[in-house]
């Protein structure tokens, strides 16, 4: 089955090519499925995962110290992690651009400087263990579009251009191919060629990394080999970074081309087939009409970002109204995807608050950036963005990123908690100033990065009035409620429409049930910073069980609740 799957997208993606390479890559697939230690993985895992994304030595150091707060992140709610990159790299866009995807940075061991490939690998493989030993799953990013101009690959490409790996980049003598495509990193990079000698190369990102060539076969064989070794060592998932941008053809956009999609399913192929429900996990920005094609017909990406959604999310808060939440999320926008298949959400990333026009409207590109945008220094790609964290978002309010919290991780889909925003980390202006020299790119993304000073962090935990201490019970309370309950990762969503007290509709209350199988939960959350009095059917008549443990204020009528300002209530229902 593996290898009709197989031959069936090599030859759409390589018809006038042998199939020699092909046989030999599947005698490699099988000796690594042989040689492979690991169960496969419970189907559909990631629905009920709550993810923590962190760099490693951004977050505490190295492994060592990583593996030192695997109790914080269980006692957190943490159920999966979401490594940001890893891999060898010189670490000029943040580890995405991958100098060599067979090994992992020396400086994220904490080994001496003469410890072997092996040791490094061998120190990983336990922290490995230690994670699964708590129940947490370990995913992580590989650059699969690109690579840094430091790869072997594009070192020997760049010599000549006989080299056998000139045709694993992109290399012409002018740049009148491509010309649709446009400029990823608009006001920071000038065009998608790089003049190299004689020739240019072409790079959809930072000049420094070179696209790879797909419509050579060899690379796509060498790239799907580092997922198997990486299943050899025990990894649970990858998140497959730029995935829309794979499959170049002149005279396209060279974005969402239907041929790279053949590229992915080849490579599921390989890693189901290696280690069943590993994640393999689509970073496409892009509309959700577009990035449920990157799900297939469940033999693609197991899950997708939901992009568009954050946004809303941030705009919805904005104006204190529920519909930019309820209209992304209607089947006007976002279509039913797979049985199997999942959205992942999140509230802030290590990127930019992204509006980019490929998934929100010029109107709404403007009304949340001049909402959210609050110092010149945040704005990113000329107004394509906003990049600072969420608790400078939000005004360092307590209320209102526990709000913003409650929001995402109430909603469908599987939640991805970005590190340091579950106790309001701020804006780290000494990590961007040091790497916009390291990179030379005044990238501002490096904002709302920046490491973690747990001595600092913990002394301001111990005090549960602190501004910390507040945004971090807010969040462990929710993230602890919503793990213990499947119907928030895999049920049905029904929105509860809300009156005030006046019989006028309360657009300020975002309300709805999620349901699965026997467990039923009502969300409700009031988006103003006014109190209400507001009324529903649903609120007549059942014994309420708020799951965050607060106190339900119902009227002296039955169906009316009062919702303090910027209030949200988890509510069990009785079947």
């Amino acid at each position: 089955m593996l290898k009709k799957n197989l031959l069936k997208h090599w030859n759409k993606l390589y018809p006038d090519h042998d199939l020699k390479s092909l046989d030999q890559f599947m005698e490699e697939i099988d000796n690594t499925k042989k040689q492979l230690s690991f169960k496969p993985h419970q189907a559909e895992w990631f629905k009920d995962a709550i993810v923590y994304s962190l760099y490693v030595d951004l977050f505490n150091q190295d492994f060592i110290g990583l593996k030192s707060k695997l109790d914080y992140l269980q006692d957190l709610g943490v159920n999966c992690l979401w490594l940001l990159p890893i891999l060898d790299s010189p670490m000029k866009d943040a580890g995405f651009d991958i100098r060599h995807y067979d090994r992992i940075r020396a400086d994220l061991m904490g080994l001496p400087d003469d410890a072997s490939l092996e040791d490094q690998r061998k120190l990983f493989r336990e922290f490995l263990k230690e994670a699964h030993d708590r129940g947490i799953k370990v995913i992580f990013d590989i650059a699969i579009n690109h690579t840094s101009d430091e790869h072997p690959w594009f070192q020997e490409s760049r010599k000549s251009e006989h080299n056998p790996y000139r045709d694993y980049y992109i290399w012409s003598k002018d740049t009148n191919l491509y010309k649709e495509a446009r400029i990823i990193f608009e006001g920071l990079e000038e065009s998608n060629w790089k003049k190299d000698g004689d020739s240019y190369y072409f790079h959809r990102f930072f000049e420094f990394q070179p696209d790879l060539n797909y419509r050579n076969p060899e690379v796509l064989l060498a790239m799907t080999r580092h997922f198997l070794f990486w299943l050899t060592q025990g990894v649970d998932g990858f998140r497959a970074d730029a995935i829309p941008y794979l499959w170049k053809e002149d005279g396209t956009t060279c974005e969402n081309h239907p041929m790279l999609h053949h590229v992915v399913k080849f490579m599921r192929s390989v890693v189901d087939y290696v280690r069943p429900h590993t994640l393999l996990l689509a970073e496409a920005c892009q509309r959700p009409n577009e990035v449920v094609k990157y799900f297939g017909d469940g033999d693609e990406c197991n899950a997708g970002y939901h992009f568009p959604l954050m946004p809303q999310i941030f705009k919805s808060l904005a104006a204190s109204d529920k519909e930019p939440v309820q209209t992304i999320l209607s089947t006007k926008v976002t279509p039913v995807i797979p049985e199997a298949a999942q959205w992942f959400t999140f509230l802030r990333c290590h990127d930019e608050l992204s509006l980019e026009l490929v998934y929100v409207s010029e109107a709404d590109r403007k009304y949340i950036h001049d909402n959210y945008c609050k110092k010149p220094e945040w704005d990113f790609r000329l107004g394509q963005g906003v990049a600072a964290r969420l608790s400078e978002l939000l005004d360092r309010n307590p209320q209102k990123i526990g709000l913003a919290f409650s929001i995402m991780l109430s909603l469908p889909g599987t939640p991805i908690v970005y590190y340091g925003d579950e106790f309001g980390k701020l804006n780290d202006h000494d990590y961007y100033s040091k790497m916009i020299k390291l990179s030379g790119k005044d990238d501002t993304r490096f904002l709302v990065r920046g490491r973690i000073n747990w001595h600092e962090v913990e002394e301001k935990l111990a005090n549960t009035s602190s501004f910390q201490g507040r945004v971090y019970y807010n969040v462990k309370t929710l993230l602890n409620a919503r793990k213990n309950y499947q119907c928030f990762g895999r049920g049905d969503i029904t929105w509860i429409e809300v009156a005030d007290a006046n019989d006028q509709p309360a657009t300020a209350i975002m309300a709805y049930v999620r349901s699965y199988q026997n467990e039923k939960v009502l969300v409700v959350q009031n988006l103003s910073e006014q109190e209400f009095w507001v009324k529903s059917p649903i609120f007549k008549n059942m014994s309420f069980n708020d799951l965050l443990g607060k106190a339900i204020v119902r009227g002296k009528e039955p169906g009316y609740l009062m919702l303090k300002p910027l209030e949200y209530l988890w509510i069990r229902l009785s079947n």
